[in-house]
């Protein structure tokens, strides 16, 4: 049975829109589930300084990438950095429409000069394998201690499977040049051989650099989780605490969801990886909430109107 591209779109959605309510619903029990053990509503303990510190980070945090994705955009064309932190943001807005939020990267081209689109296409490549690198390798460090706590068959499975995927992407991300060139065989993607002229301006220390700023970057978003959960009164301020948060933003980027379920997944799998240390479900739940609004509802808002401004059609 063969679909147009409308019915799709709403069947997707609708399914999308289903898998959400089954999720928020299951969340909702969890946290009644939780009031009914309390006296009262005494679930929350925590100091306020440990949210201001993560609203505070919330700056570092976007600066950090942004400053990346200039180098990035900044080896095809002249970009200032309010053109970037635009460029940025509208992506950010636009990847709430997306599978996985994969449409950030196209988003902050919209900015961008359209002369250069496919060459702002291939540093966003690289830029998305360092954002993917970084957080297989956080995973990967994640999911050895998880492997130590808590020993199972599928977290073996998981672990090689980690592991395989940085040794691929690291192949992927320094041999760029090399490989993409295979693709000029195909009439249709001879275009894009500039990808392979690009990425040689791209040196291995720069390249480094770049997967640092991505490393650097998930820190502070780390270090911004944490502090939300020490708000909560979570004591989870610690080694321990950053390395299964790895594990939840590992999972995060592997598991597919759709833009209606997003905020649900992410609710089940903190749950699911936090509970054997606190019972504070509610508590659990706000900090992961609160990390989404912070460092992606309120700069898609600001994306939002960005891109009402930006003239598709020139």
């Amino acid at each position: 049975m063969n679909l147009n591209k409308s019915t799709k779109i709403w069947l997707n959605s609708l399914i999308g829109l289903v898998i959400s309510a089954v999720l928020f619903y299951s969340l909702w029990l969890q946290v009644q589930a939780q009031l009914a053990k309390l006296d009262g509503t005494e679930w929350w303990r925590g100091d306020t300084g440990y949210l201001i510190v993560g609203l505070l980070l919330m700056p570092l945090n976007l600066s950090v990438e942004v400053f990346k994705w200039k180098r990035l955009a900044a080896t095809t064309q002249s970009i200032t950095t309010l053109q970037a932190w635009k460029s940025y943001l509208a992506g950010i807005a636009l990847s709430f429409l997306t599978p996985n939020r994969i449409g950030e990267y196209p988003g902050r081209i919209l900015f961008l000069k359209r002369k250069n689109t496919t060459r702002l296409i291939s540093v966003s490549i690289l830029g998305a394998f360092a954002q993917f690198i970084t957080l297989f390798i956080y995973g990967l460090a994640g999911l050895i201690y998880y492997n130590i706590a808590f020993p199972g068959y599928w977290q073996k499975i998981l672990l090689f499977l980690c592991l395989f995927s940085i040794f691929f992407l690291l192949v992927l991300f320094f041999h760029f040049e090399k490989w993409i060139g295979n693709f000029e065989r195909w009439k249709w993607l001879r275009r894009f051989q500039t990808y392979g002229m690009l990425m040689r301006k791209f040196t291995t220390q720069e390249q480094l650099e770049i997967l640092g700023l991505s490393m650097l970057r998930f820190t502070i978003f780390t270090i911004q989780y944490l502090m939300l959960f020490k708000w909560m009164g979570i004591p989870l301020l610690n080694t321990e605490g950053f390395l299964i948060a790895s594990i939840y933003f590992w999972s995060i980027a592997v598991i597919p969801s759709f833009a209606f379920a997003e905020l649900g997944v992410r609710g089940q799998v903190s749950l699911f990886l936090f509970q054997p240390y606190t019972q504070n479900t509610i508590g659990i739940l706000t900090a992961t909430v609160g990390l989404w609004c912070i460092n992606l509802i309120l700069p898609a808002l600001i994306g939002s109107i960005l891109l009402l401004r930006v003239r598709l059609l020139k």
